[in-house]
């Protein structure tokens, strides 16, 4: 019998760690794409990927708001880099909590993000991502779940979050032109 709990497949995630455990390449999962610049000013968009998952490939279109350049007329790298940010947050939260057994009758997260655009511009040398703040709603009709315990869920969820792990930590970055 499947154990999975807030649509959280548990024995997935026990086998990960446990070929992880013996062999660590198990664990290390490259995240590759092919994008295209649009060069054509009528097109609806100015970026296109096709990112490809375990049981499909999916075309993503982006046009910057128009204070960057673009027209606005689809969801900006920004929205894409936050929506990514919170749904790994949220997934590490529901993650550690399922792994206590504790089950959600309700889950929500709403995510800002504040931008400061100076740096981009050249106006100021200031930090571009100021912060990203989480305000999570979970409700559960167990017992043992109270807001210290979510509390804690939510510390255990910063510290393992791949995405928060890699905004929080210098990542190296290797841009050539081919």
């Amino acid at each position: 019998m499947t154990n999975i709990i807030n649509n959280t497949d548990l024995d997935k995630i026990q086998n990960t760690i446990d070929n992880g455990k013996k062999e660590r390449q198990f664990v290390r999962k490259p995240v590759k794409l092919h994008g295209e610049w649009n060069l054509d000013p009528n097109s609806e968009y100015q970026f296109k990927t096709e990112l490809t998952y375990e049981k499909g490939k999916q075309t993503i279109e982006i046009d910057s708001p128009s204070f960057l350049g673009g027209n606005g007329n689809r969801v900006g790298p920004m929205g894409y880099c936050i929506a990514g940010i919170t749904s790994c947050f949220i997934a590490t939260f529901v993650s550690v909590a399922s792994s206590q057994g504790i089950i959600f009758n309700k889950l929500n997260v709403d995510a800002e993000c504040n931008i400061n655009f100076a740096k981009t511009f050249d106006i100021a040398d200031e930090s571009i991502t100021e912060s990203i703040n989480f305000f999570i709603d979970a409700k559960s009709e167990d017992k043992i779940i109270d807001k210290q315990k979510l509390e804690e869920l939510v510390r255990m969820a910063e510290e393992r979050c791949p995405a928060i792990y890699s905004m929080s930590h210098i990542i190296k970055v290797n841009a050539q032109i081919k």
